[in-house]
C-alpha cells in the first residue's frame, strides 16, 4: 500500500471511529487496509470510541427499486437522520446500489463487493460516504424477483423520485390471463400490501412459533381478565383466527372494498382463469432495526 493510500485509509478510519492516528494506523497495518476489519479490531481491543458511529441507530433512509424486463430488485439503505436520507450524495449512492442489487440478484455480499461506476467496490464507497456525511450508513437488506413464469410488479409509496421512497413492494403473480388484463389488479395488490403489511400470503406461510406465541399471549390475557376458564380456549381460538386473518394477505379485507377479502376479489377477477400470488416483499424504512 502506498503512503498516500495508507494515509487515506487512516483518515477514513479516524473519521468513522474518532480514534487517534497511532491506533488507527496500527489497525490498518494489521488488517492490510480493510476498514471494516479495522473497526472490528479496534472494538475487540476494547477501544470504545471505535463504535462511535457504527454503534448508532440508523433508522432513517430510503427504499430503492430497480426494474427491467419483468425483473425487479429492491434495497433499503439506512442513515441516522432523514436530513441525510434526502442528501443528493446519499440518494445517488442508493440508486446506484439498487442497480447493483439488480445485477447481483439481491445477494448482499455480491452487492457490497461489486465495482461501482467509479471503479471502487461498493463497501469502500460506503465507507467514503460515511466519512463525508458523518453518519452511520448501512445497507440493511435487499431483494430480487424475476421468475419468468410470473408477472412482476413494484410499488413505491410517497416516492421522492421515481422508484425511490420510504416504503416499497415487489410482487409476483402467476396467471393464465394476458399480462395487460391484470396490470391494474397487480398495481392494486401491491398498494394493498404496502398499506396492510401482511406477514404471509396465507396461514401456511406464517411462522408456527409466532402463532403459538400469539395464542399464549391471548390465553393469558383472557385468564387475567377473569374470563371463565371453561370458555377461555374457545375465545382464544376465535381471537387467534382473527389474528391470522388480519395478518395473511389472502384473508385480509381488501382496502378498495373492505367488506370483501383479497381472496374473494382475486377469485372474482380470475373467472375461469388462474391467478395466484407467488411471492411478495415489503420494505418500510427502519422496520427491521
Amino acid at each position: 500500500m502506498s503512503s498516500k493510500d495508507l494515509l487515506e485509509k487512516v483518515k477514513q478510519l479516524r473519521e468513522i471511529t474518532g480514534i487517534g492516528f497511532k491506533d488507527c494506523k496500527a489497525a490498518i497495518d494489521e488488517t492490510n487496509g480493510d476498514i471494516e476489519k479495522s473497526v472490528e479490531l479496534l472494538r475487540k481491543k476494547g477501544i470504545s470510541k471505535a463504535s462511535k458511529r457504527m454503534g448508532r441507530t440508523a433508522a432513517e433512509g430510503l427504499i430503492c427499486i430497480h426494474e427491467n424486463d419483468n425483473k425487479f430488485s429492491m434495497i433499503e439503505l439506512n442513515s441516522e437522520t432523514d436530513f441525510v436520507a434526502k442528501n443528493e450524495k446519499f440518494i445517488n449512492f442508493a440508486t446506484e446500489l439498487s442497480k447493483l442489487s439488480f445485477n447481483k440478484f439481491g445477494k448482499m455480499d455480491d452487492i457490497l463487493n461489486s465495482k461501482m461506476e467509479n471503479n471502487k467496490i461498493a463497501k469502500d464507497n460506503l465507507v467514503d460516504l460515511i466519512s463525508k456525511i458523518g453518519e452511520k450508513i448501512t445497507l440493511s437488506r435487499s431483494a430480487f424477483v424475476g421468475d419468468d413464469k410470473s408477472i412482476n410488479f413494484s410499488y413505491v409509496h410517497s416516492s421522492l423520485k421515481q422508484n425511490v421512497g420510504k416504503l416499497g413492494v415487489l410482487l409476483s403473480i402467476e396467471t393464465t390471463k394476458p399480462k395487460n388484463d391484470i396490470l391494474e389488479l397487480g398495481k392494486q395488490l401491491a398498494m394493498h400490501i404496502a398499506a396492510s403489511s401482511p406477514l404471509a400470503i396465507d396461514r401456511d406461510g406464517l411462522d408456527q412459533n409466532l402463532i403459538k406465541k400469539e395464542k399464549e399471549i391471548i390465553t393469558e390475557e383472557l385468564k387475567n381478565s377473569g374470563k371463565d376458564p371453561k370458555i377461555v380456549e374457545k375465545i382464544a381460538n376465535g381471537k387467534l383466527e382473527k389474528f391470522i386473518s388480519e395478518n395473511t394477505l389472502l384473508n385480509q379485507e381488501w382496502i378498495m372494498e373492505p367488506k370483501k377479502k383479497v381472496k374473494d376479489i382475486m377469485k372474482k377477477f380470475a373467472g375461469n382463469d388462474k391467478i395466484e400470488i407467488k411471492k411478495y416483499v415489503r420494505y418500510k424504512v427502519g422496520e427491521v432495526l
